[in-house]
């Protein structure tokens, strides 16, 4: 095992050529551009050695990686922002198709305005897609994901797309510490692609063909039960990987401090990680408040969330907002509690565009759910208005 210090982008590059895959298909994007110029150093330098497909635009970035998926070969890519929802058509068509690709989307925002900082509006409009959905708040975090990622995905109870997603430039572009394990170590825990299904000439099969709407139903009915497969699945990988390796991230959730904890904020991605010197202060301060960081958003761990729910009041903060609605977290933490928890939940919208969201403001927020110091359920924090 080594340690690389390195951008967030620099260490997903090195954990998707150690993972092994056949096919790496790029196209650049700010923040995202390094991710995939990472990789074409390592097949510069030899280190990786499958097929890196350069093409011109993020559609035909996810269409080549469905074709060598389909193919029966292991597949990654990654993009950000704009580039995620040019492929929106076909991250439809790789979920429908059970294709188990691997991609990395760095947290972008969404123009116009133009404005290159972090915002999770283009990950949270994917939601419905059927690609599993992962947040990273660290670069070991990116690592380690990257590779589990893929043997969650090519499980046969599985066997769907996952979409990892981590903050443009807090986490994309800031170096960290990471430890890398040996290539054995990987190989070992993450043996290669047996796919669950191919085309082959030799054993023909008829695939993506017109369909009644019986069997169609079907097929969205077996995406669904395998999302809810996954539920069971991420802590069990997650608790693979920590034998083999010593680390844990929180499978579902990444809990801080919630054992004894009268409130929980519930929040994602680097506000998650800001969030623990925040719940520190606040602890600090007599207040029995913890932190539960929500890793997995698709499949949306109801059960985990019913749980805090009976435990404590809950506080949210969502990095994105459904236009019309509220935030995505929020909306979804208020669903899941339905008719199962009294627990009162208390939302924030905080960070969209970048806005930097230090763990003061953390605390502020946290201190206005507590006192009942809000007007609505849900806040945008920082407005003249909310002050």
């Amino acid at each position: 095992m080594s340690v690389m210090i390195n951008t967030g982008n620099y260490i997903a590059a090195k954990a998707a050529v150690m993972a092994r895959p056949q096919v790496v298909a790029a196209y650049p994007i700010t923040p995202q551009t390094t991710l995939v110029e990472g990789i074409a150093n390592y097949v510069e330098s030899g280190e990786y050695t499958g097929e890196y497909i350069c093409v011109e635009s993020e559609h035909s970035a996810m269409t080549a990686c469905i074709g060598a998926s389909e193919a029966g070969s292991r597949t990654f890519t990654a993009t950000s922002s704009h580039g995620l929802l040019l492929m929106h058509e076909m991250l439809h068509w790789a979920a429908l198709a059970r294709l188990p690709i691997v991609m990395c989307n760095i947290n972008r925002v969404i123009g116009p305005g133009w404005n290159i900082w972090s915002d999770q509006n283009d990950s949270i409009a994917q939601r419905d897609t059927g690609w599993l959905q992962i947040y990273c708040s660290s670069n070991q975090e990116i690592f380690d994901t990257i590779i589990q990622s893929f043997k969650l995905a090519e499980n046969k109870k599985i066997v769907l797309p996952v979409l990892i997603n981590y903050d443009a430039f807090i986490i994309s572009h800031t170096s960290m510490p990471a430890y890398i394990p040996d290539q054995e170590e990987i190989d070992d825990f993450l043996p290669p692609l047996n796919p669950a299904w191919k085309l082959d000439v030799d054993n023909p099969v008829a695939h993506g063909t017109l369909i009644g709407t019986k069997y169609y139903e079907k097929l969205r009915r077996a995406m669904h039960d395998a999302q809810q497969n996954a539920i069971k699945l991420i802590p069990k990988i997650a608790k693979d990987w920590e034998k083999q390796f010593g680390r844990n991230h929180g499978d579902l959730f990444e809990k801080y401090q919630c054992e004894d904890a009268e409130y929980i904020l519930i929040s994602m991605a680097a506000i998650g990680a800001e969030s623990k010197v925040a719940i520190d202060n606040l602890r600090k301060q007599g207040i029995k408040i913890g932190l539960a960081r929500l890793r997995i958003f698709r499949p949306f761990p109801s059960e985990e969330v019913i749980a805090l729910g009976k435990q404590a009041e809950l506080i949210v903060i969502d990095r994105n907002i459904s236009i019309g609605s509220e935030g995505a977290m929020f909306n979804e933490i208020k669903s899941a509690l339905y008719q199962q928890s009294d627990a009162k939940v208390t939302g924030f919208i905080a960070g969209l565009g970048g806005k930097d969201v230090p763990y003061g403001d953390i605390e502020k927020m946290c201190k206005k759910a507590i006192q009942g110091k809000t007007k609505n359920h849900q806040i945008w924090f920082g407005f003249k208005e909310d002050d």
